[in-house]
């Protein structure tokens, strides 16, 4: 029988200190060791990018990320999107665009954007697309969560959506 593995890492500003099992996702990590459950379990292959979280802001997909890998680094989900009772701008655009229907694809939706955000304050459709063409959506046909996207840079840089 192995021992687990001591992991410290950063989970949305927090360190977290846990034991892995050697060869353990980062997402089982994450929803199992750290209560963390809003990265979520799609394929578990790395085809739908439900499970996107931003290491050191990098968009990366948790599922294909071997734990051991995080440490001593900074890992982002969605739980760290809003300040208190109050919704970061992609989740509000989100909300008001009606981007979100069965809420399943979502949280990789806004991680991805977020990441594409840090980098590129006021893209262009076509970045956009980019930057979430590894995220799948069944129910919205991806127009709504563009629109939100490009909605809340306006919003970031000070001009109406």
């Amino acid at each position: 029988m192995m021992a687990g593995i001591p992991l410290t890492f950063l989970l949305n500003g927090a360190e977290i200190g846990v034991f892995v099992d050697p060869g353990a996702n980062l997402l089982d990590v994450l929803r199992r060791g750290a209560g963390d459950l809003t990265p979520k379990q799609g394929c578990a292959q790395g085809g739908c990018g439900s499970c996107t979280v931003l290491i050191d802001g990098a968009p990366h997909l948790a599922c294909l990320t071997l734990a051991q890998n995080v440490a001593g680094r900074r890992i982002d989900t969605t739980a760290a999107l809003a300040t208190g009772p109050d919704l970061h701008p992609l989740q509000q655009a989100f909300m008001e665009g009606f981007a979100a229907q069965c809420g399943f694809c979502t949280a990789g939706m806004l991680m991805a954007a977020k990441a594409l955000l840090d980098r590129v304050p006021d893209p262009s459709r076509d970045e956009v697309i980019e930057a979430i063409s590894g995220n799948l959506c069944r129910c919205t046909g991806y127009e709504p969560i563009v629109d939100a996207i490009l909605t809340a840079s306006a919003r970031m840089q000070g001009r109406s959506a």
